[in-house]
């Protein structure tokens, strides 16, 4: 079969397969005046601190073309973007993203993940870029939000969220997708098949090491946040169900308590009923029958949560580097000048 992503000979000064040995990966979905508003300013970042780096758009099937055209940047080499055949979602958008860079642009060793919508600020690149560096190059950085921006409402669901996340999992979630990856755990993720669900969950799930940035989330540059109540309990059950075989585990251990409890309040009836007189008449049964419902409830969860664990095991439902191709269109670059 042939390869579906055809890419385009950009006119730019050096070679086509001589890119930046930093990218800045950025899914886009209808989001291009914020995009046009963030780019400037990430050239701007990058130029004052001496760095340079491609960009990749993901377009993750936009109905709307981008606006201005893409022009002026001195820090930024290449600009591409690489256009979905469907609409597949934030996560998945970066999935693709990451499967792509990890394929056909081996000259990255340092690739960045940001929204396109100015949430994630520039600015703090140059810091997340030093603590890789003192890493020395081997693990992912992630931003960690100390202060969000978002509605109180949104705020307060997210609060759930992680509280939710951690009685499931076992451990807290401050990070997003705003990142940077060295090339080891770029090619390691691009065979991670819960990377298709959620990005940063599959990073901690398949042990990548991995540290953190303080930063404060920045505001929209353009437009209204998309992220609905909706969307935020999709983006809740992504990250979740990449952790199923934790859960499911942790879950089994709890119905296992329940059962255990439930055989020692019918052996305490039981024990009660034949050595006192404490016992009121009829109460023994009752007491022993809702025991007894209750234990076959238990055995009926831990049995599906064991075959829950189990089924999570079986095969490996989607491969990025082996099936990103299949969503992927084009690729077009669109500065220096559209080729």
């Amino acid at each position: 079969m042939s390869d579906p992503v055809a890419t385009s000979t950009p006119t730019h000064p050096v070679p086509p397969d001589a890119g930046s040995p930093l990218v800045v990966l950025i899914p886009v979905f209808n989001d291009w005046e914020a995009l046009q508003l963030l780019l400037p300013e990430l050239d701007r970042v990058l130029l004052a601190h001496g760095l340079s780096a491609d960009v990749l758009i993901v377009d993750d099937g936009s109905t709307t073309a981008p606006g201005s055209p893409f022009s002026g940047y001195r820090a930024l080499g290449r600009v591409s973007i690489l256009g979905l055949k469907r609409n597949l979602g934030h996560q998945r958008a970066i999935a693709i993203g990451l499967a792509f860079v990890a394929d056909r642009l081996p000259s990255c060793e340092c690739l960045v993940v940001m929204d396109g919508d100015g949430e994630d600020d520039p600015r703090d690149i140059p810091r997340m870029l030093d603590r890789f560096r003192a890493e020395g190059g081997r693990a992912i950085v992630f931003a960690d939000r100390t202060r969000r921006s978002e509605s109180l409402k949104f705020q307060v669901f997210y609060k759930l969220y992680r509280i939710t996340h951690r009685l499931l999992t076992g451990f807290d979630v401050r990070v997003g997708n705003f990142s940077v990856i060295p090339r080891r755990s770029l090619e390691s993720l691009a065979v991670v098949s819960e990377l298709w669900n959620h990005y940063a969950a599959a990073a901690f799930n398949s042990r990548q090491p991995h540290c953190s940035v303080p930063t404060q989330r920045a505001k929209r540059l353009q437009g209204e946040p998309r992220m609905n109540f909706v969307r935020l309990v999709v983006h809740g059950l992504s990250a979740i169900s990449v952790h199923s075989e934790l859960i499911g585990v942790r879950l089994l251990v709890v119905s296992l308590g329940l059962i255990a409890l439930d055989v020692l309040a019918v052996a305490i009836v039981v024990a009660v009923r034949l050595t006192t007189e404490l016992a009121i008449p009829g109460w023994a049964t009752t007491a022993v029958g809702i025991s007894v419902i209750l234990l076959a409830q238990a055995v009926m969860l831990a049995l599906l949560f064991c075959f829950v664990t189990l089924s999570g095991r079986q095969g490996l439902t989607f491969l990025p580097i082996r099936d990103y191709a299949y969503f992927a269109g084009p690729l077009r670059t669109v500065f220096p000048g559209e080729s």
